[in-house]
């Protein structure tokens, strides 16, 4: 069950409203690095999570917390948008060219879809999608996928803050900002909390006996060149493997396996007639293929 509480976690408010600055507040909220991917990845986490009940309520938690975000974002769009109607209006009727060039970088769909509203897309119109949703069922796993979430959200955050020049925005802007570095750091806790080092490689239940011992801990160089490597003897390619269970090494990429050769085309396939040959390019026919 989830509760609402009218007032907003923290002030969004809006001094000059700027509807180019609400279509790039957009990418914020429908983005594949904005709220609403966040606040569904936690929640369909913390749905599916099994083990310690800790790490379950913990990501209610946020998830709900982040509902809290896309409502701020969603009031700085329509509060951006206000006394744009209309200006947009009078231009449409006058000029009628390309509509985007008309509204000089505002989404047209703020006015004709949404009538001065946010919507779950991002800064170009392209609707949220659900694909992006990381929900493993493995925390560590899920932990990772929540980091590189929230890292590429503050860029997004900062690279706003950066975009505008309303006191009222680089406000609200700055609170998401530190959220972001919360919730980095959260999700590096659990991690750490789940073993840190230890819980590599992830799923560390498998057992290791049963992977490919010869390239398990191989950098495969697929570099046709011979000169040296600009990263030979980096981390990721020399010494003692980041989960202390290897060593790193580069190996040359080389075929290991056979060319690959399938067989002919099915008939219910409907391929051409050219194209059923059978492995010594002899033409069959369609009938030969269904009697065999």
């Amino acid at each position: 069950m989830f509760y609402h509480d009218k007032r907003l976690q923290y002030h969004v408010r809006v001094e000059k409203p700027n509807p180019q600055f609400a279509r790039l507040l957009q990418q914020a909220i429908g983005g594949i690095e904005g709220e609403i991917r966040v606040c569904l990845q936690y929640l369909f986490q913390a749905w599916g999570n099994r083990g310690p009940v800790k790490y379950r309520d913990m990501l209610l938690e946020t998830g709900t917390e982040e509902i809290s975000h896309i409502e701020m974002l969603s009031t700085a769009v329509a509060l951006n948008l206000e006394g744009a109607s209309g200006n947009i209006v009078e231009k449409i009727v006058q000029e009628n060219p390309v509509v985007g060039e008309i509204m000089g970088g505002m989404d047209p769909r703020h006015y004709l879809s949404a009538g001065l509203a946010a919507m779950a897309t991002d800064a170009n119109g392209v609707p949220f999608n659900g694909s992006w949703i990381v929900a493993s069922g493995n925390t560590v796993a899920d932990m990772y996928s929540n980091v590189a979430a929230e890292s590429t959200g503050r860029a997004l955050a900062t690279r706003l803050w950066k975009s505008t020049d309303d006191p009222g925005m680089k406000d609200m802007l700055s609170f998401l900002i530190a959220r972001d570095t919360m919730h980095q750091n959260q999700w590096l806790a659990v991690i750490e909390e789940l073993g840190g080092i230890n819980a590599h490689p992830v799923p560390n239940s498998f057992p290791q006996a049963e992977e490919n011992q010869q390239f398990n801990y191989s950098f495969v160089s697929t570099n046709i060149e011979n000169e040296a490597l600009t990263y030979e003897g980096s981390r990721f390619t020399h010494g003692t493997s980041i989960d202390g269970k290897g060593e790193f090494k580069v190996v040359k990429a080389q075929p290991l396996g056979d060319e690959p050769k399938l067989g002919a085309p099915a008939p219910e396939g409907f391929a051409q007639t050219e194209q059923m040959a059978n492995n010594d390019g002899i033409l069959g026919t369609l009938s030969d293929m269904v009697s065999k």
